[in-house]
């Protein structure tokens, strides 16, 4: 499907046809896993589009447009993985310049930013972004990019992308906005079409859908920026196999119908979650008791397949304890696969972000995440019941 003709189809066409051509050599229908990496040319300079593997691939190729046409966006780029995407992303900085960052988000996203640009002399301010009204009194003449996660990693606050967008956007139209898409995938928000000028996947998750590859993404309208990341793609050569595109090429055929389930099956466990007497704190976008739920009906399609709870007794032996008995959620890393894991951010996903950050932004270590899979509700239900019984 040429790329130009995404405007015209709904969603679950486009995660079915968009960047898909079939092969002019033998008019597969399926793209390629080109798994080379150089190109012949006719002369010096005079190729078919391609030279070598690191600079263009034909299956990264596809990836990339049918990832920018299910985010609504002109330009799309393809990593080895999502912290690769990110790296590319602050290297568009230079020291002395400044990121205003959600004080809720991944801890790898943390640590790159804490750990390795930090000391190269990029400052980076965590706030809470639920607050738009925050973000003002950090914006500066040096202030350069806004990093938003909505669904924020692990809490599931929502973050109002466009009031973002307005503020930072009247104070300087320079300024990058950059989204972190990978909880709500394109699927359920388009942050372009909100305002952003980046937005970014771990393809790994939902994008890729069966724990099966490891896949960075980012999209953008802006051709500037394209330019730039392109090139920093290329030099700094973290990109994919034409096997792990192949990969995530073929999760985002089905994006639309796992991630309806995915929804589905998360809005029932909540529900039950909050209504069970040993649970104290459920957060999930779509109860009406959550406090950005307004927000997330707003700016989403649905409210995805992530859960974070506490119990009452709030101590990390109850957390250990559910997390040893339950039986249809594996206790496992990651997120975004077909099947359910449960996880403890505190020692597992966030253990690099320091626990006086992680409290101050409101993550005790007795948080437990779940990422809903596609099993049947009920028996995730009767799993997670059980587990519960044995505190």
């Amino acid at each position: 499907m040429n790329n130009l003709d995404k405007n015209n189809f709904h969603f679950d066409t486009l995660a079915v046809h968009a960047g898909i051509e079939p092969d002019p050599t033998t008019g597969a229908i399926m793209t390629p896993i080109y798994q080379t990496s150089t190109y012949v040319q006719q002369a010096p300079g005079v190729h078919k589009g391609y030279e070598y593997a690191r600079t263009q691939n034909p299956t990264r190729d596809a990836l990339q447009k049918a990832i920018a046409a299910l985010e609504k966006g002109k330009y799309g780029l393809c990593f080895s993985s999502g912290m690769a995407a990110i790296d590319a992303v602050i290297k568009l900085l230079k020291p002395g310049q400044e990121v205003i960052a959600a004080n809720d988000l991944y801890g790898g996203t943390y640590r790159i930013f804490t750990k390795i640009f930090a000391p190269w002399g990029i400052q980076f301010h965590f706030v809470d972004l639920t607050d738009p009204s925050a973000i003002d009194s950090f914006l500066n003449s040096q202030t350069r990019l806004v990093w938003i996660e909505t669904p924020t990693n692990p809490l599931l606050k929502i973050i109002d992308i466009e009031a973002i967008v307005t503020r930072v956007t009247a104070y300087s139209p320079e300024i990058v906005t950059v989204v972190d898409n990978t909880f709500a995938s394109p699927y359920l928000q388009n942050p372009l079409e909100l305002g952003a000028t980046i937005t970014l996947h771990s393809a790994t998750k939902y994008l890729g859908g069966h724990s099966d590859v490891v896949l960075g993404a980012i999209v953008t309208n802006t051709e500037t920026i394209y330019e730039q990341l392109k090139f920093i793609q290329n030099s700094c050569g973290a990109v994919p196999g034409p096997m792990d595109c192949f990969l995530v090429l073929r999760g985002l055929k089905t994006l639309h119908l796992r991630m309806q389930r995915h929804c589905e099956n998360a809005y029932k466990i909540a529900h039950f979650l909050e209504q069970h007497p040993k649970v104290a704190k459920v957060y999930y976008p779509g109860l009406i008791s959550h406090p950005n739920h307004i927000i997330a009906a707003k700016q989403m399609n649905h409210y995805g397949g992530m859960v974070s709870f506490y119990t009452h007794g709030n101590t990390i032996e109850e957390s250990l304890t559910i997390l040893k008995n339950t039986k249809l959620f594996s206790l496992a890393e990651s997120l975004g696969g077909v099947e359910s894991l449960i996880g403890h951010p505190a020692t597992m996903t966030h253990a690099s972000i320091p626990e006086e950050e992680r409290k101050k932004a409101g993550l005790e270590n007795s948080l437990i995440r779940l990422s809903v899979g596609i099993e049947n509700a009920d028996d995730l239900i009767q799993d997670l019941n059980q587990a519960l019984d044995k505190i």
